[in-house]
């Protein structure tokens, strides 16, 4: 029997205004919690729910998990076995209106539709679209029929029956639309939700649980104003556009905390932890805690985990704060203790903010002392190893290598590269002067998902994935990978030679410099920022599941516009009898 805890939320005073809304005024909802009880079954339904974002706001028509935006968390045990009926009961039409204009007239940083601006149209379509849906949980090691392949969506009427084996550590994973070219606008309606894995390991911990483990799902939405100006709580998704260029991927005005904007959290003065994932369409958020003062107060917050579990070591934030790209994960600890009867607020720093409000929700620290029996452990994760290779990294390895540019429109693409011994001449060419082994030739074999499949990998084998972002500028990529959990090996900059008309290199890239991981990126994750010039290592096993399973940047907009590819992996003993076109295996030890 699957055990649903509901947590309520308490009244709050009015603070002041922000386009109208009070700034803290609601508070931080939790999503409800879906606890597994040993294999079972259980239905989630996606149904259509009208729900305020802010309570001054009119009610937003959203499509959801179980009636909840964000989804219910899902609690599991580490090795017993989940299977989920997703349900498709979505009705109405689709909840979003889809605008388009030149940045100059649409600018992010403002909601509404800019009426009366020139040049300044709906997008056509995107109202017409159906409730086509199939969900990816993000993270999971699954056969590749439970992954949510893009092309296997479904409609009214249909459920897509998924069984996860949860043969994983304590991590937290999150599920979310995956549907083929329309991914960005279906999660922007509010099909998305976090679901955590427990183990014996994380139990020892003793962690703050209970009303004081929370999940914190940041979002950026964007509303329609009527002609008055005044917010309507319609979905808004602007796309802004250079004029004889790309559409810029969608970034809102209205940040959320678990569904609401600017929610606030009473806390005791004790320690908390929080699940942290970034589930925006595109934006990146850099975190700090701050004081009434706006002062930074990061030493009170350690980070003990990422994507993919638990850290060695609890981990201070860098510096400048912690940067968190889509579809990030972290286990974070705050200590509320020194703050009695103060105010806090999680503040985005990004400098990719446009604009937009910085302060994301509010911590009022009650200003009583509290008994905490929770004292921050010196390890926290016994069985992490850090790879390395020649050692705890098998010499005997795949390499898989990506390339990340701006084609001759501008537009963000990802190809896969097939390494051949001299330069064919021609577009699609990469070349790399690697220090570590010489002149690197590659051959582009495939530039959108419905291509040629290239990438072939053994079931339960190690392959090293080689990321090359060449463009000259253009934004970073947060890349995910499905199926495995991976830890960065290096992260090097270089100046690219990527010619953007010709589409290739005009001479071997070298000059490598190496650039510090964080200590975090040390950690087991799924998804990595990828900077314009930079080459990025990520080693991780390949096993837990077989198929055909996706790779893709994490900024939806790419992701649905041709930035996302295929792979596959398959018993070692199949793969003999297996005859595909190029690509195939890397084995470079």
């Amino acid at each position: 029997m699957t055990e649903i805890i509901e947590r309520p939320a308490a009244a709050a005073p009015i603070t002041g205004p922000n386009w109208g809304l009070t700034k803290f005024l609601d508070p931080l909802p939790v999503p409800p919690l879906f606890r597994a009880r040993g294999r079972e079954t259980i239905t989630i339904p996606m149904v259509t729910k009208r729900q305020r974002l802010h309570s001054q706001l009119p009610e937003t028509t959203l499509w959801t998990y179980a009636g909840h935006f964000p989804g219910p968390t899902i609690e599991v045990r580490s090795g017993k076995q989940l299977r989920i009926s997703w349900s498709n009961e979505i009705d109405g039409e689709f909840p979003l209106v889809a605008v388009q204009g030149p940045v100059t007239d649409a600018p992010t940083s403002r909601p509404g539709r800019e009426l009366g601006k020139k040049d300044y149209s709906i997008v056509e379509g995107v109202a017409d679209l159906p409730a086509w849906t199939v969900v990816h949980l993000h993270g999971a090691r699954t056969n590749a029929g439970n992954d949510g392949w893009a092309h296997n969506a479904g409609l009214k009427g249909t459920s897509q029956l998924t069984e996860y084996q949860n043969r994983q550590p304590a991590m937290p994973l999150w599920y979310h639309d995956h549907a083929m070219a329309i991914t960005r606008f279906n999660v922007h309606t509010g099909l998305a939700g976090m679901y955590l894995i427990r183990d014996d390991e994380e139990d020892a911990l003793a962690l703050p649980h209970g009303d004081r483990e929370i999940p914190l799902i940041l979002t950026d939405r964007n509303l329609d104003t009527d002609a008055t100006g005044a917010l309507t709580g319609q979905l808004l998704f602007k796309f802004p556009f250079v004029p004889n260029g790309p559409m810029i991927p969608f970034s809102g005005p209205f940040n959320l905390v678990n569904g609401v904007i600017w929610p606030h959290l009473d806390v005791d003065a004790k320690w908390y932890r929080f699940r942290l994932l970034n589930a925006a369409n595109s934006r990146f958020y850099t975190l700090n805690l701050v004081d009434e003062n706006n002062n930074p107060v990061n030493d009170a917050v350690r980070l003990i985990g990422t994507d993919g579990g638990l850290l060695p070591v609890p981990t201070e934030l860098p510096r400048t704060g912690l940067t968190v790209a889509p579809a990030e994960r972290f286990d974070v600890l705050i200590d509320f203790s020194r703050f009695k009867g103060q105010k806090l607020k999680l503040r985005n720093a990004d400098p990719r903010l446009g604009g937009v409000e910085p302060d994301l929700m509010e911590f009022r620290v009650d200003g009583r002392a509290k008994h905490d029996s929770f004292t921050l452990p010196e390890k926290v994760s016994t069985s992490y190893v850090r790879l390395q290779h020649g050692t705890t990294l098998p010499e005997d390895h795949d390499h898989v290598w990506v390339a990340l540019l701006l084609n001759k429109d501008g537009h963000p693409e990802m190809w896969d590269l097939e390494q051949v011994d001299a330069d064919p001449g021609g577009e699609g060419v990469i070349q790399v002067q690697d220090p570590a082994g010489g002149l690197k030739t590659f051959r582009m074999t495939g530039r959108l998902f419905d291509d040629t499949t290239g990438i072939f990998i053994d079931h339960d084998r190690w392959a090293v994935w080689n990321i090359l972002h060449v463009a000259n500028g253009g934004p970073a990529h947060p890349i995910h990978i499905h199926l495995t959990e991976f830890q960065a090996l290096f992260r090097r900059s270089f100046t690219t030679t990527f010619d953007q008309p010709s589409e290739r290199t005009t001479a071997p890239i070298s000059g490598f410099t190496d650039v510090p991981l964080e200590k975090y990126e040390e950690g087991w994750k799924d998804t990595i920022i990828v900077n314009p010039g930079q080459w990025v290592s990520v080693a991780g096993r390949f096993g837990g599941g077989t198929g055909e399973f996706m790779f893709h940047c994490h900024i939806l907009d790419h992701e649905d516009e041709g930035m996302m590819r295929p792979f596959v992996v398959h018993p070692p003993e199949v793969a003999k009898f297996h005859v595909h076109p190029g690509g195939g295996h890397h084995h470079e030890g």
